[in-house]
């Protein structure tokens, strides 16, 4: 599409969100006519009305392999901005993902709350994300009021949705993935900066998706 079209597209198509649009492209390569649970944010509790919400959704799929998948919106470029047009990056340049092994609202929102604060860490330092991050803990369980081992994130590329070239430049999708105190401190320890791709390895083994369990009890270090 030239800068033309898409000025043309943008002043006759209302609404129109090409960066949400390759989105649920993806997801529909993925999924095949799934139609997802979806969450808004209510538009005046967004950022950009003065709000402290920095997505504008999310989508929750229900995978063949027993698992949900939440998608995060907001971190890319969605809608109709002619000075994102043909750039490297789609704004970020990510979406985040979660995968659990749950299927009841009241099971989930715990992890949107999660992908909401990550968002808000970005925006708010313009520290973004890539694969290998991972973020510590001090003990504390990635869910709060539970007891769960799972204490850190590891952020790794989503398993079943490679990246794709938008309007507005490359947009891939980050899986946050929980991790015990044990996979957390060997990572602080870890002499080899690419010593994460040996515990995402581990992991793989036996959670190719990588599920975050928050009833996962086993180290892979």
């Amino acid at each position: 599409m030239t800068l033309e079209e898409f000025k043309k597209n943008a002043q006759e198509i209302e609404d129109w969100a090409p960066g949400w649009e390759a989105i649920d492209k993806c997801l529909e390569t993925l999924y095949h006519g799934q139609e997802p649970r979806h969450f808004a944010s209510l538009m005046p509790d967004r950022a950009i009305f003065g709000g402290n919400q920095f997505l504008d959704g999310f989508s929750v799929y229900n995978s063949k392999h027993g698992y949900l998948h939440i998608i995060s919106y907001g971190m890319s470029e969605l809608y109709a901005v002619e000075d994102s047009f043909g750039g490297e990056w789609s704004k970020w340049g990510y979406e985040m993902t979660i995968r659990l092994p749950v299927s009841e609202e009241a099971d989930y929102m715990w992890a949107i709350d999660l992908l909401a604060n990550l968002a808000r860490y970005t925006f708010t330092t313009n520290n973004f994300f890539a694969p290998g991050q991972f973020f510590p803990s001090k003990g504390i369980p990635i869910k709060e009021s539970s007891n769960s081992k799972l204490t850190g994130l590891l952020i790794v590329d989503d398993p079943e949705l490679p990246g794709v070239d938008t309007l507005y430049g490359r947009l891939v999708f980050l899986q946050i993935v929980g991790i015990t105190q044990a996979e957390s401190d060997a990572l602080l320890k870890a002499d080899d900066e690419n010593y994460w791709l040996v515990l995402a390895e581990n992991i793989r083994k036996t959670n190719p998706y990588f599920i975050t369990d928050l009833d996962r009890t086993a180290d892979f270090v």
